[in-house]
This record gives C-alpha cells, sequence and structure tokens, in this order.
C-alpha cells in the first residue's frame, strides 16, 4: 500500500483493503487473495474531480485507505514561533514530515537541539499565522529598511525568561486582538517600508515549499498542502482557523484577522475564502478548520444569526481540530466534583486545560460555570437543537486533529522522548514541567481516501470522512445505516457496508419501524516502530448525542468492544504497559435508546491500554517519579521547577501521570428527514445521448418549513463528475412534465409518503463512470439538505446502488 505512515507491506491495513478484522495470523492470505480485485477497480476513473496535473497514482484502491497527517504546523514565518527561537523553513518542516531532521532553539534560543519523526507522515499543510506575515520577514531580514528598529530587535532577541519574553510577544501579538486592529505594526509606515509586499513574499515561499514537498509522482508518497491560520483571539479568546487549499489555484494574499475584522469573526474569514477562492472562478477551493475551542470562552462555536448563516458555517467548515497541544476539546468532566459537562463521562478528563481562555483575566472555573460550547461535544448537540427550530445544522463537523507545533516539526507526537513543540519554552526538562506541562504533544489527522493526492485527500476533507487521534496511528472505520450482511469477520466487511450504509462523517434518514440503525465499527492497533511497538487496544466506544422533542440535549457513551476492567497498566517501576489487550477490536451495534423521531448523531471512540504521559518520562529523567509515593521529596531535592511532576488526579482534576491515548472518528448523524431510502439506475443506451436517469427518492418526512410551492428544487447525481442536475422551479412537482427541465420526463412528489419521482428521457450521462463506485444524491430546497452517498454497481446496462 501506498500509506508511509502505515504498518510494512507483509502486515497490510486489512480494512483498508475491505477486510474485516481476523487474527494477524490469517490477515496475510485473505489479503494477497482480496488485492487483485481491490486493485483491478482503480483502473477507471477516480471518484473525486480532478483540479490539478499530475500522474496517476499507482496504488488506489475504492475501498479507501487511512492517511495520516498534521495540517497545523508553524515555522519561523509565524511571529510567535520566531520569538519562541524557531527558526525552521516551511521546506524544513516538509522535509521533516517525510522522515529529515529539524534543527531546533534550546532555552536561551541556540540552535542547539535536533527532532526527526518516528514514522513519516502522509500529508501534511504549514499554516502559519498570517498576522504579521511581512513584519516577521523584514524584521529577520539583515540589510532590511526596519531591521534596527525595537520592535525588529525585540523579536530577535534571546529570551529565555518568560516575564521578558510575555512582554515581547505582547508588543507583537496584542494587536491582533483588540477591537479595530491596526492594518499592520507601527513600523510599516516608515518610507520605503513596504509590509504587504513583504507578506506576499512570505505567501509565495509558503507555496512554493509546498509544491516543491508534493509528490506528482506515480509513487504519490507525500501530499502537501498550502494553507495558513487566521488568528482571530480578542482578549486571548482563540478564535483561530486553518485555511486549508486544496490544490496550488490560491488567493493572491493570505487575509488576517488584520484585514477580515471589520467583517466580524468568523464572517469576516467567510467572507474572503468565499470571494477571493470559492468564488472567485479560477479553480481554487478551501476547507476551513476551527480549533481550540477548549480556549475559546464558548465564542469559537457561537450561535448562527439565521438559518442562512448556519449553512454558512456548515458548508465553509466542514471540519474541527479536536485534539492539539493546547488541550482536547471533545468533553469535560471534572473528577474531583465528580460532574461533567452535559454527561457523566469520566474520560473527558482527558489533556484539559484548567482555564476557559488564554486572556489575562483567565481563572480556572467550576464545571457548572465552565462555557458550554468550549467543548465540540456539546456544540454537537446544540447544532441538532439549532436544526430542530432553524432546519439547519450549523456544527456539523467532522473531526481532525493535529499538533499545532511551533518548532516546525509535524506529526512529532511520541510521548517518550518528546522534543516539545513550543520552542525554548519547552527546550528542557525543567522548562516542560514548570511552563508547559499542561501541553501536550497533540494528534494526528487521519483521512480515508482513495489515494494520497490533493485531490482524493481534500474530497475525504469535504466529506468528512475523518477522524482525529491523539497522536498515535490506529486504523479505525466506522459505518451506519442498513448494514444487513455486515459482519464482523466477513471479507465483504467494506465492501457491504459502504454498498448499504454510510462512513464516518454521512448521514443517515429514518429507518422502517421503531428499529435503531445498525452500526459497524472497526479497529486495528497502532503496530508501532521496532524500537516502540504500538499498544494494545483497550476498548471501543459509541458516543451519542440526541434532543429531545422539546429540544433538551443528552448524550451517552455506550462501551460495544473490548472490555474496560481486562486488567492492563504500566509498569510502575519500568512505565512499560503492562497486562493484555486487543491487536483488533469490532462490533456491529444498535442502539438500545434509539427513538425514530429523535434526531442525534454517533460517533466512535477507540481507546488504548494505559501509559505514562510524556511528563512522567521527563520528570523520571530529572530523578522524579510521578508514580512513585516519594514523589514530593524528590521533586524538593531536584528543584522548584519540578514539583509539578507530583501534580495527580487527586488533587488536581485534569492531570495524570498515565493517560490513554484514543481515537475519535467523525460523527454520522441521524436525520428523521434526511433521505430514508433510495431505488435508482442509470440506464446506458448504445449510442451516445440514449442514456436515462431514474431516481425515487423517500425522504423521512417533508421538513415544516420546505414549501415547494415557492421554492425550487435542486437535484444533483455526482461522482467525480456532475453526472446529472436539474432545478426544479417552485410549483412543478405537481405531476406531469416540468417543461422537459434537465431531460426530465415525468416528476411526481407524494406528499404524504414523502417520495420524490423523477425520470428522464434519452440524455447523455456518460460523465457516469462505468464501473462499481461511490455516487452521491443531493436534494437542496432553500436551506434545507440532505444527501444519500453509497456504492453504485454495474449490473449489465445500468449503474445501481448496491446495496439493494
Amino acid at each position: 500500500h501506498s500509506s508511509a505512515g502505515g504498518p510494512p507491506l507483509d502486515k497490510p491495513r486489512a480494512g483498508a483493503l475491505g477486510l474485516a478484522p481476523m487474527r494477524f495470523q490469517c490477515r496475510r492470505a485473505i489479503v494477497l487473495a482480496t488485492l487483485a480485485t481491490t486493485f483491478a477497480r482503480a483502473d477507471g476513473p477516480p471518484p473525486w474531480q480532478r483540479t490539478e496535473t499530475r500522474a496517476p497514482c499507482a496504488a488506489t484502491t475504492l475501498w479507501r485507505n487511512p492517511y495520516f497527517g498534521d495540517l497545523h504546523v508553524h515555522t519561523r514565518f509565524s511571529a510567535d514561533a520566531y520569538i519562541f527561537g524557531t527558526r525552521v523553513e516551511p521546506r524544513e518542516a516538509y522535509a521533516f514530515a517525510r522522515g529529515g531532521t529539524v534543527v531546533l532553539p534550546d532555552e536561551n534560543e541556540a540552535q542547539t537541539r535536533t527532532a526527526r519523526i518516528d514514522r513519516p507522515l502522509d500529508f501534511m499543510a504549514v499554516t502559519d499565522h498570517s498576522e504579521w506575515f511581512g513584519e516577521t520577514l523584514l524584521c529577520a531580514t539583515p540589510g532590511s529598511p526596519v531591521y534596527d528598529v525595537e520592535l525588529c530587535s525585540l523579536l530577535r532577541r534571546p529570551e529565555p525568561d518568560p516575564t521578558s519574553q510575555f512582554a515581547t510577544t505582547v508588543q507583537w501579538l496584542f494587536p491582533a486582538g483588540i477591537p479595530n486592529p491596526p492594518p499592520s505594526l507601527s513600523f510599516c509606515t516608515l518610507p520605503g517600508v513596504d509590509c504587504d509586499a513583504a507578506a506576499v513574499s512570505v505567501w509565495r515561499e509558503e507555496q512554493a515549499a509546498a509544491e516543491e514537498a508534493y509528490d506528482r509522482t506515480a509513487a504519490c508518497a507525500f501530499t502537501s498542502f498550502v494553507g495558513y491560520e487566521h488568528t482571530a483571539s480578542p482578549l486571548g479568546r482563540h478564535l483561530h482557523r486553518n485555511i486549508i487549499f486544496r490544490n496550488a489555484v490560491v488567493p493572491p494574499f493570505a487575509k488576517s484577522q488584520l484585514e477580515t475584522f471589520a467583517g466580524g469573526i468568523p464572517q469576516g474569514i467567510w467572507s474572503a475564502v468565499e470571494t477571493d477562492c470559492l468564488n472567485a472562478g479560477t479553480g481554487c477551493d478551501a476547507v476551513i478548520i476551527p480549533h481550540n475551542s477548549n480556549l475559546s470562552e464558548g465564542m469559537q462555536l457561537s450561535d448562527p444569526a439565521d438559518a442562512a448563516e448556519a449553512l454558512r458555517r456548515q458548508t465553509l467548515e466542514p471540519l474541527i481540530e479536536i485534539h492539539q497541544i493546547k488541550g482536547n476539546s471533545e468533553c469535560r468532566f471534572d473528577q474531583l466534583a465528580g460532574a461533567g459537562l452535559g454527561g457523566t463521562d469520566e474520560l473527558c478528563t482527558f489533556e484539559q486545560d484548567p482555564l476557559p481562555h488564554q486572556g489575562p483575566d483567565a481563572t480556572a472555573l467550576p464545571i457548572d460555570k465552565y462555557p458550554r460550547r468550549n467543548m465540540v461535544r456539546n456544540a454537537l448537540e446544540d447544532g441538532l437543537g439549532f436544526e430542530q427550530t432553524l432546519g439547519v445544522n450549523p456544527f456539523r463537523m467532522g473531526f481532525v486533529g493535529s499538533t499545532d507545533t511551533h518548532d516546525g516539526s509535524p506529526g512529532n507526537v511520541a510521548e517518550e522522548g518528546w522534543t516539545g513543540g513550543q520552542g525554548n519554552n519547552d527546550a528542557s526538562a525543567a522548562n516542560q514541567i514548570s511552563r508547559e506541562i499542561r501541553t501536550n504533544p497533540g494528534g494526528l489527522a487521519v483521512a480515508w481516501a482513495e489515494e494520497n493526492s490533493r485531490d482524493a485527500i481534500f474530497t475525504a476533507f469535504r466529506r468528512r470522512e475523518t477522524y482525529a487521534t491523539s497522536g498515535t496511528r490506529p486504523v479505525v472505520r466506522f459505518f451506519g445505516g442498513d448494514l444487513a450482511r455486515v459482519a464482523c469477520g466477513s471479507a465483504s466487511f467494506v465492501h457491504d457496508a459502504y454498498a448499504s450504509g454510510t462512513p464516518m462523517g454521512g448521514e443517515l434518514g429514518p429507518v422502517r419501524g421503531a428499529r435503531s440503525p445498525r452500526f459497524a465499527v472497526w479497529a486495528m492497533k497502532d503496530p508501532g516502530t521496532a524500537e516502540r511497538p504500538g499498544t494494545d487496544l483497550q476498548r471501543v466506544q459509541i458516543v451519542k448525542g440526541w434532543v429531545d422533542a422539546k429540544g433538551k440535549p443528552h448524550e451517552r457513551v455506550f462501551d460495544v468492544a473490548g472490555d474496560a476492567k481486562n486488567g492492563a497498566t504500566v509498569d510502575p517501576a519500568t512505565c512499560t504497559p503492562r497486562g493484555a489487550g486487543a491487536a483488533e477490536l469490532c462490533a456491529v451495534w444498535r442502539d438500545p435508546t434509539f427513538k425514530r423521531r429523535e434526531r442525534a448523531f454517533y460517533y466512535a471512540r477507540v481507546l488504548e491500554n494505559p501509559t505514562c504521559r510524556w511528563s512522567t518520562f521527563v520528570c523520571r529523567s530529572a530523578g522524579v517519579d510521578p508514580l512513585s509515593p516519594g514523589c514530593a521529596a524528590q521533586a524538593a531535592a531536584a528543584g522548584a521547577a519540578f514539583s509539578n511532576c507530583c501534580l495527580g488526579p487527586a488533587n488536581d482534576a485534569f492531570m495524570d501521570p498515565v493517560v490513554q491515548e484514543r481515537a475519535w472518528t467523525s460523527p454520522i448523524w441521524y436525520r428523521p428527514e434526511a433521505i430514508a431510502r433510495l431505488k435508482a439506475w442509470v440506464r446506458f443506451g448504445g449510442a451516445p445521448g440514449r442514456d436515462q436517469l431514474l431516481l425515487r427518492v423517500t425522504l423521512g418526512r417533508l421538513p415544516p418549513k420546505l414549501d415547494l410551492r415557492r421554492q425550487a428544487l435542486t437535484v444533483r447525481v455526482t461522482d467525480d463528475d456532475e453526472i446529472w442536475a436539474v432545478t426544479l422551479p417552485p410549483k412543478s412537482l405537481r405531476g406531469g412534465r416540468p417543461r422537459r427541465l434537465g431531460g426530465v420526463r415525468r416528476v411526481s412528489l407524494d406528499r404524504g409518503a414523502a417520495v420524490l419521482t423523477l425520470r428522464t428521457g434519452p440524455l447523455d450521462l456518460s460523465h457516469a463512470d462505468r464501473a462499481d463506485h461511490m455516487v452521491t444524491v443531493a436534494l437542496a430546497v432553500g436551506t434545507f439538505r440532505a444527501s444519500h452517498t453509497r456504492l453504485w454497481v454495474v449490473r449489465g446496462d445500468r449503474l445501481v446502488p448496491g446495496g439493494r
């Protein structure tokens, strides 16, 4: 297989090749028997639109591979990273992701340390802060007209003392966090100084570095994306967003908070991306990924003004970064108080920052005062409520993780021997423990894609077929739907799941009767490396959130595979894992609390056996053992910097020397008004223009605000291209012939049964690939959206959904 970050060839990714979980010793024979059919299907056109010129990948698969990456990486062009002593260039960061070495600052900002990733990544984006792009370049370039001004000297001056470093950071970054921020720093108004031109130079350098790193050969070994971070920080509240572009066509200027503030947050950056990219007619495409909602005081995921704004957010922001170096944003539970933020999930203590934001007035809050929408799970629940009242869910977000490294070291997430990610702030053991113990190595983004190319992986972002990890590399599949023939251990597990259900990130319409849809989840442990083998899996959970008829949110966590009481722990003497877990886990599950009329979401959470946290390894290197009863005495002997080593769950709600690494799949949404069933076919004629299409779409119920007498209905059928589309004007769904729009011969809507039927006359449907592949049928009326994506298969002269 093509993934640089995956297991060796003699232990291929069973799930990626359409195989179900089975014993490791059985897998190889079945994989070899399956390879021919798996890769033979790749000979046809790709099931996504090609937007760039490149060699076709030698290895692609209809069943999609998991590709591991990092979409949040800072280099020397980020002002804060430069202040921390980081001098890594974007080209060096991309080289690091592929297995190279970077040079890092020590506590005095001297470039004396090095780091190397344990395993290469499959994809990556440098996302430097666009605020002060040009100013940072000018201040760092000897001979520039502002090189010797005071602000530039402060930027370059080594600052081992945290107090003086903070003062420099405030002078540089605080202007971006105030109302009506200045368009640039003060020295940009000096004669002969052009900070905007310098910013464009940096932006071009970022593009050039990404292009040089991108493997356009048939090997498809590494994918780079052009990106940047838009860093809105009103008084320390993190409203940050990463913008990731699909291909090399990007706006001429990376607009920052300084240029977009007047449009509001986040509306300003939304408008910039729409105007300069999505609607520019240049072939530009992008997704926006919010991050660190845990430090936003609830402002990152704010209420939509109306249904139109809710749909805008859903469209522009299909993903959210749920885990990174500054903490986890899934959910929150205060184990000292014995209470959670909307639930009783004790696993929500994982890598939590006690503060609700990073402003000067930040203080730890009790659980009943903590901002609810700092946590993604709560936002997902509130999104269901908004859909109930507005008809649109603004928080329909899939999950990714990343590092947010400010060392230019993407994917540097190994707990043991972690070199840090904040420049000189965590360059020594003393700094790591005294100044950055609340941080963690960060996470990874995983995309299920047919091949390792920009178009394939970006399309996975757009459809939300992604998952996040806390840094390790388990492989996780998650499907929902009818799944009647899906069974753990079946060699056709993935084929049957794609044919009769939707993967992570998708949606389900209502089921027949009262029984829950089925959900199938499969996980394989991170194989690790020869030096550091991966950790066994403890269990798989399915997290459910829903709203009742009154709009009240609820949540519940179900253990569906594995054993929470398997006895696994760590050896307190050596920190090595002790006890057995599972190499693979699988379950096909129904929700025992399911109610047909209640909208809900489901996502899988995969937990590894316990391991020592990174800080435990660092403390032990200094002679302080967080697992020892004598920790306090050892810390007193080692020095005040190591007193934090002895924090633990008995005295701190969010600190534990032992952690459980994990993964979170993007949710699957259950929507009572979405597409319940689809009967369809494309019939290929014997000559051009003689093809025909039939669609019979059954919705669960028509949304109350949907009025087809006054609103047009758009129907689209797509794979890599648009196979067919039509917009039916108001009042056209009374049966009969709607003036042959889009070749439609007959259209009708049975409002009682909520069944839409369309049949065309002879058409040219040659964009429909004559091969088994994924096809999407989508409906749009006003702000209402519904889609149905399944595997369609060729049967004689027809292309039909494969799950019937």
